[in-house]
């Protein structure tokens, strides 16, 4: 069990990373959108015609990495979207067979069927360098590789979870959740 705490660590500690990241991707994204109003409205008062189809498209690719990688992330601290009725009133062990009985039967079946309907489309698009049809536009095919790339981390978080949960399970350890500073509270 040892073996699989580790590799639940570094499961983790790989998708905080990438949380850092798409932390300053959310920066850049605002800062390209703002910027592109600016030098729209800008251009218009000159009467110049500007083509801001790829900053608009690079904001598009940002939101993708954002959502698409951050769903892990978003697993692994707790701030997923859930439809909390009863939950918090349960147990840390019952919560953990709740977790343990999503991630099993919705989460990990989930993940990889979308990797295998998403495959034969991300694979076309890099075959065919897959562009935007907009003049000026971006190239599509490396932005959908994050498909592929979203659904495996999600499905080795799932795995991290289902650790963790086993864990709290066997009264190996403590229910462990965020508070709202990324402090650690055990429950």
């Amino acid at each position: 069990m040892n073996v699989l705490r580790r590799l639940s660590q570094m499961i983790d500690a790989l998708n905080d990373r990438i949380g850092v990241m798409i932390r300053w991707l959310a920066l850049f994204m605002v800062l390209v959108g703002a910027i592109s109003a600016v030098v729209r409205y800008f251009a218009r008062s000159q009467q110049w015609t500007l083509n801001l189809t790829p900053a608009t498209e690079i904001q598009w690719y940002f939101f993708s990495i954002i959502f698409l990688l951050g769903a892990a992330y978003g697993l692994n601290h707790n701030v997923h979207v859930r439809v909390d009725v009863m939950y918090e009133r349960y147990s840390a062990k019952t919560q953990a067979w709740i977790d343990l009985a999503g991630s099993v039967l919705f989460l990990i079946p989930f993940s990889l069927m979308m990797l295998w309907v998403s495959y034969p489309a991300v694979r076309a698009s890099w075959q065919v360098r897959e562009a935007s049809p907009d003049p000026g536009g971006l190239p599509r095919y490396p932005i959908k590789i994050l498909i592929l790339v979203s659904f495996v981390l999600l499905v080795l978080q799932a795995f991290s979870q289902i650790v963790k949960q086993v864990d709290v399970i066997l009264g190996n350890r403590e229910r462990v959740i965020l508070d709202e500073g990324d402090g650690e509270v055990h429950v």
